[in-house]
């Protein structure tokens, strides 16, 4: 029989949370682990499965990608102080996209002579050890501890996952020195059920009954939004709302599928584009719910007379040192769960019929109109791809199975259009603006859905940033195949838009290099078959594009293997 140490009661620990994967980058703090994992093979008991990441930041963004499908934190497991600092920007996209993510780091060990189990062994010990390790990452953390003693280990993980589902959602670090792992505990019983999270906020009954009177009232109410759809059951009560008062819908930077985009309340999506909205300038009442950024004011902004409300499960946007949006009225409460009540408080509120008619006429010609510009825009006038084209393309291939994540940057707006997805779940982005998520996260995402399609979209840059080397081996070792688009721009194009967009006609506007070209490219689409034996084809000509993709899917969805698409688009 094996001992049971505090590395088995945190297995244990797991398994009472519903972690099914363990993402981990392993190193020498992490052998009580190790044999506590074997342990539990050995001796028939369930224990998280280990998916071995050569990359942090991958090991990351896939636990992201996860937390996104399923609704559960994945652990996440790193080396000391410098396997903290490898998870770098995926951090700060788990932070920003309210992921719920475990994180566990070991410690270089406390003790020196052999004191107690898991005394230092290696000189490696003494140069990882670090004054404020946890410091690291407190800024981004919903919470963070040093596990101290095995025999509270379990509670200590209970309540670290209580903070991570609870509103706002995140991610959470634990570390562990080796003696604490290594240490026999008496097995401790846990009741999961008195660790849930708390439960979503819900507006009082005046305010929902106020905030349904004032969109009933308004003449040209607007809600705007950018991830209300990480809850997948806010949207049906998100669309009953708005067809039944006749509200249009504006995605402000979305990073899930907030809004079915075929339907005539939809008004699109606004990124960094230097014009300000018509249909926001034109709101005299503007919903702002489950948004960071509604709108950047040096560009687009409401009308000086319109009414702002805000609700968020985070309205003070407590980790945002500049933020602010003149609101009348601020709320702190869960989108679906606010919703709901609105719809409820509709009931007792008087509704003008013909006002809500004009109202959706209005909205449905503004919607009819940008549908029309959008298709324009896939006309073959040149023999060019562009991203419009490429894009129209792939959604031929895209049904009911499949999940689209999103890294595009330049090509985000592009994206949103032509896809015109209108399945809630069926469209993810990090949610934050560290690029290089897409990657793992689609590995996270066929984890949790493997009956499903996954495609990731790229820039070339995001598909650097995303270490596709290991994200394919990964992809090959645990069968989770999936289509990546490299939308391939030549270079970084975001980079030169915002140079372009503060010095439109300067030295650098007119230079011929800037330091954004990455020239000469490599083999993109080679990195990945080297790596996984991905499916792997460069595209140049708008002649190839039908056949590639057609090819590619075949690859992911009959033969199990990844693909890459590298092709080549129209450059700015």
């Amino acid at each position: 029989m094996a001992v049971h140490t505090a590395s088995a009661a945190l297995l244990e620990a797991c398994n009472e949370a519903g972690i099914a994967y363990i993402f981990a980058n392993l190193g020498s703090d992490h052998p009580p682990l190790l044999e506590a994992l074997a342990a539990a093979h050995a001796e028939g008991k369930p224990a998280p499965r280990l998916i071995t990441c050569p990359n942090e930041m991958v090991a990351l963004s896939a636990a992201h990608g996860h937390a996104q499908i399923s609704g559960r934190a994945q652990a996440v497991l790193v080396h000391v102080e410098c396997g903290t600092q490898a998870l770098g920007g995926a951090i700060h996209n788990a932070a920003k996209g309210r992921a719920p993510v475990l994180i566990l780091a070991g410690a270089s060990p406390f003790t020196q002579e052999g004191e107690l189990p898991g005394s230092r062994n290696e000189f490696i010990q003494w140069i990882q050890d670090v004054f404020d390790q946890r410091g690291l990452v407190r800024g981004y953390m919903r919470y963070d501890n040093e596990l101290r003693s095995g025999r509270n280990l379990k509670q200590m993980i209970h309540r670290a996952l209580q903070f991570a589902h609870s509103d706002p959602k995140g991610p959470v670090y634990l570390m562990a020195a080796r003696e604490v792992l290594e240490e026999e505990v008496p097995p401790v019983a846990i009741d999961a059920a008195r660790w849930r999270p708390l439960a979503p906020a819900a507006l009082a009954p005046s305010d929902a009954t106020e905030i349904a009177a004032k969109l009933a009232r308004a003449k040209r109410p607007l809600v705007v939004t950018s991830y209300l759809g990480r809850n997948p059951e806010a949207v049906p009560r998100l669309l009953e709302l708005c067809r039944r008062l006749g509200i249009g819908v504006l995605d402000s930077v979305p990073s899930a599928l907030n809004f079915p985009a075929d339907d005539p309340l939809y008004q699109g999506s606004q990124w960094n584009e230097k014009a300000q909205n018509p249909a926001l300038a034109e709101a005299d009442l503007v919903l702002v719910i489950e948004s960071d950024v509604p709108w950047i004011p040096t560009i687009n902004r409401p009308s000086p007379e319109a009414e702002i409300i805000h609700i968020d499960v985070d309205p003070l946007k407590e980790q945002m040192p500049l933020w602010y949006i003149g609101a009348a009225r601020s709320f702190r409460a869960d989108a679906a769960t606010a919703l709901g009540q609105i719809l409820a408080a509709l009931e007792n509120v008087p509704l003008a019929p013909a006002a809500i008619a004009e109202r959706l006429h209005h909205y449905a010609a503004r919607h009819a109109a940008r549908q029309a510009v959008i298709a324009a825009r896939v006309a073959d006038v040149d023999g060019k791809i562009t991203g419009d084209i490429l894009t129209a393309r792939l959604r031929r291939h895209l049904d009911a199975r499949t999940i689209v994540l999103s890294e595009g940057i330049s090509h985000y707006q592009t994206i949103l259009d032509q896809l015109c997805l209108s399945r809630p779940g069926s469209l993810l982005a990090s949610g934050g603006g560290s690029l290089g998520w897409h990657g793992g996260a689609a590995i996270g995402v066929k984890l949790a859905r493997p009956d499903h399609t996954v495609v990731a979209l790229t820039g070339d840059g995001s598909y650097m940033f995303s270490v596709p080397a290991s994200v394919h081996w990964m992809a090959r070792r645990y069968q989770t195949p999936f289509l990546q688009v490299i939308y391939n721009n030549h270079g970084w194009k975001s980079p030169k838009l915002s140079m372009l967009a503060l010095h439109p006609e300067g030295f650098a506007s007119r230079a011929e290099e800037i330091g954004v070209s990455f020239e000469p490219a490599p083999d993109y689409a080679a990195i990945a078959a080297a790596a996984g034996g991905a499916f792997a084809r460069r595209v140049t000509a708008i002649a190839e594009l039908d056949d590639a993709i057609a090819r590619a899917f075949h690859a992911v969805r009959e033969e199990g293997l990844a693909a890459v698409l590298d092709v080549a688009v129209t450059p700015l």
